[in-house]
């Protein structure tokens, strides 16, 4: 049952960091603070709202709970640990080189988190994660191409702010949705949330 729920889980967790860690300067400290209060409140709602779609599901389905649901195996294995070398390596080679501002390290984990995301959608046959695969390496990009044109200031709101509250925002209205019950067969057949583990 867990196992259908762990991409709201793991969402809440990637979107909540993102948006703490980089919801600083440019933005003014008033802002900073509520855009921090605002993703704090939804990666608890996320949270929240996944441990009532568990009872829910728990009390109204039947069969096995688990069909359909992403397979934490060997390929994910794989694919997270070559997510974790990349970021890594690159935010290492970024902070090496003194043309690359360091706000370029910013943009480059929302690319590989974007990225990473795409093999994950074809493995576990979910088409939905690719909305979030494009969406982080989109971000991702357009803050690299900032930094490397020499825009790095404003790369942590849109590669990081922007990235975490989609990473946010994206599973809390389909938990809404699949609560209220519009959309919850198209989510119960497919076994998935719209984010990524």
């Amino acid at each position: 049952m867990i196992a259908r729920f762990a991409g709201f889980f793991v969402a809440s967790v990637f979107g909540l960091a993102f948006v703490l860690i980089n919801s600083g300067p440019p933005l003014p400290s008033g802002v900073s603070m509520g855009v921090r209060g605002l993703a704090v409140a939804a990666a608890v709602a996320i949270v929240g709202l996944a441990v009532l779609g568990m009872r829910k599901e728990s009390r109204t389905e039947a069969g096995d709970a688990s069909a359909g649901a992403p397979r934490f195996g060997a390929f994910f294995g794989m694919v997270t640990t070559i997510e974790v070398l990349l970021i890594i390596g690159g935010a290492q080679t970024i902070s090496r080189l003194d043309s690359i501002p360091d706000q370029a390290g910013v943009a480059w984990v929302a690319l590989v988190v974007g990225l990473h995301f795409f093999p994950l959608a074809w493995h576990w046959k979910q088409p939905e994660i690719l909305t979030v695969a494009w969406y982080g390496t989109v971000l991702g990009g357009i803050g690299l191409l900032m930094a490397l044109l020499g825009h790095p200031d404003w790369v942590p709101l849109v590669s990081g702010v922007v990235t975490g509250a989609g990473f946010l925002l994206g599973p809390l209205v389909v938990l809404v949705l699949m609560l209220r019950g519009t959309g919850a067969s198209a989510v119960s057949q497919s076994g998935s949330s719209p984010s990524p583990k």
